[in-house]
């Protein structure tokens, strides 16, 4: 495997999102019942781009991170050479102290691996310098994604953001508080 490189991509890239291989087993989710986070047992497999419809397209995600850069967010991508293996994208200014990670993807292959702390850290540092005083992300309710983001510091919120809850009542809606010198 080639070093991989990171670097923030251009608006004309953003449809490379279709060369992460987002296929995942998953088999311990989370769902949100009475106002407690529960883990559960599932069969969650999920598939690779669809080429229409859906979240889970490619034209859907295209869209997404034109949005992002649209309201001054950054996409930062994780390059294997040529091939784009990993994405985060970072929306300043969701609240008046709160940025948020809207997407974090990585290949399957190359997860694992430190990419996603790589992108995280990066993600951190945008939302320190936009003068955020915390992260907000809503997880996909998989054990991969909610450890990941736990480990880190998020904690579930009671609270969801109304507008990004209403497009994702399903995700486990978490705020991480940054410190104030990083």
């Amino acid at each position: 495997m080639h070093s991989i490189l990171y670097r923030r991509l251009l608006e004309s890239e953003v449809s490379r999102i279709r060369e992460i291989d987002r296929t995942e087993r998953v088999r311990i989710g989370y769902r949100v019942e009475a106002d407690q986070l529960i883990r559960m047992d599932v069969v969650w497999d999920s598939s690779p781009w669809k080429t229409e419809g859906d979240e889970h397209s490619i034209p859907y995600m295209t869209h997404a991170l034109e949005d992002i850069l649209a309201k001054n967010g950054i996409v930062h991508g994780a390059f294997d050479g040529d091939r784009l293996v990993g994405l985060a994208a970072f929306r300043p200014h969701l609240t008046d102290t709160m940025a948020q990670l809207a997407l974090l993807h990585i290949s399957n292959g190359y997860r694992r691996l430190g990419i996603a702390s790589c992108l995280f850290d990066e993600v951190v540092a945008l939302a320190h310098q936009s003068g955020a005083t915390h992260l907000y992300v809503s997880a996909t309710p998989s054990e991969s994604a909610v450890g990941f983001y736990t480990s880190r510091g998020f904690v579930w919120t009671r609270n969801p953001h109304p507008e990004l809850y209403e497009l994702e009542p399903d995700d486990i809606h978490m705020i991480k508080p940054l410190e104030a010198n990083p």
